[in-house]
């Protein structure tokens, strides 16, 4: 029977391969780059602008046992207003653009290259490629975290040490024009360590919980609930271990010269994290740890889920 109708089998499985209409089950398209870097700098900056008074809290927090003060919420509410928590808004959401494209689109691209070379993406590969990228990003972005910092504790610095910036591009050319370029990068180090483990700790595993919770929730991946359940996870990891490097950037960031001496009291992480440690306790790095994870888990809950959702949207229209 097989001899008798061989021919009519050969024809029916050419006609199989050659038929152009058969549905075969095919990976989606991949998205341009164009899109990857937009919609990662638009979820950055659309993130930032919700969570933005939990950062100038944390700010604030964290600041104010460098300068002998003890925090209070409502007492900066009735002194500086319900508005002073926007303080630094514009350059937060300007910092957005370079630091939210360039850590979360090089990301993407970085991983995918990635797994073109090694055949596969797993953990450790997504751990090397946060990091570099994230520590990259930072760099990038470190003269709007600077005046980011500086704008948002202006307001609580005592009258005859405060700044009195006018606006993001007021802090921007007094910078450059009373402390030079250099100080544009004060806090770099500790911003680009910091960046790293976010990198890490944040992109990498928001991807690697995606992928678990799909896999034990039965989530379907990339979905508002699985990226919602990914990015409270990764957000709550990245607080802890990035407090200390936050208040060392914030430090170095808004710090002063010595009025006698002309000289910086930070000069780096280590440095800053010793000193800290040895004259407030090791624990004044974790000043402003609430405001802060509703910061970092806010900020990676609303991102990734706005990034999902301008996705979604595109290949809708496609």
């Amino acid at each position: 029977i097989l001899l008798k109708h061989s021919h009519q089998l050969q024809q029916a499985l050419n006609s199989l391969q050659l038929n152009p209409n058969m549905s075969t089950p095919t990976q989606p398209p991949a998205l341009p780059k164009p899109v990857i870097f937009a919609t990662s700098g638009l979820g950055g900056m659309l993130g930032w602008a919700i969570i933005h008074p939990a950062n100038t809290t944390a700010v604030r927090m964290s600041l104010a046992s460098m300068q002998g003060d003890t925090f209070s919420f409502s007492k900066m509410i009735r002194e500086k207003g319900v508005m002073s928590l926007y303080d630094g808004i514009a350059a937060g959401v300007l910092r957005q653009v370079f630091y939210a494209t360039s850590r979360f689109g090089l990301f993407e691209e970085c991983r995918d290259r990635l797994h073109e070379i090694r055949g596969k993406t797993d953990f450790a590969g997504r751990v090397v490629v946060g990091a570099g990228t994230g520590a990259t990003a930072a760099l990038i972005s470190c003269p709007m975290e600077v005046a980011t910092v500086r704008m948002s504790n202006d307001a609580t610095l005592p009258l005859a040490e405060r700044r009195n910036y006018t606006g993001v591009f007021d802090v921007v050319k007094r910078i450059h024009a009373e402390e030079g370029v250099k100080a544009f990068w004060n806090g770099a180090a500790p911003f680009a360590q910091r960046a790293a483990l976010v990198g890490v700790f944040q992109v990498a595993t928001l991807d690697q919980f995606k992928d678990l919770y799909a896999k034990h929730l039965n989530q379907k991946k990339n979905s508002i609930s699985n990226v919602f359940c990914a990015a409270m996870t990764s957000g709550l990891i990245y607080s802890i271990a990035t407090m200390p490097l936050e208040a060392s950037k914030n430090r170095m960031a808004s710090q002063k010269p010595d009025a006698v001496t002309g000289k910086l009291p930070y000069t780096g992480t280590i440095q800053t994290l010793r000193t800290v440690s040895a004259n407030e306790g090791f624990m004044a790095l974790y000043n402003g740890f609430l405001p802060y994870y509703m910061r970092c888990g806010g900020h990676t809950v609303s991102m990734f889920i706005i990034v999902q959702m301008l996705r979604d949207y595109y290949k809708s229209m496609q």
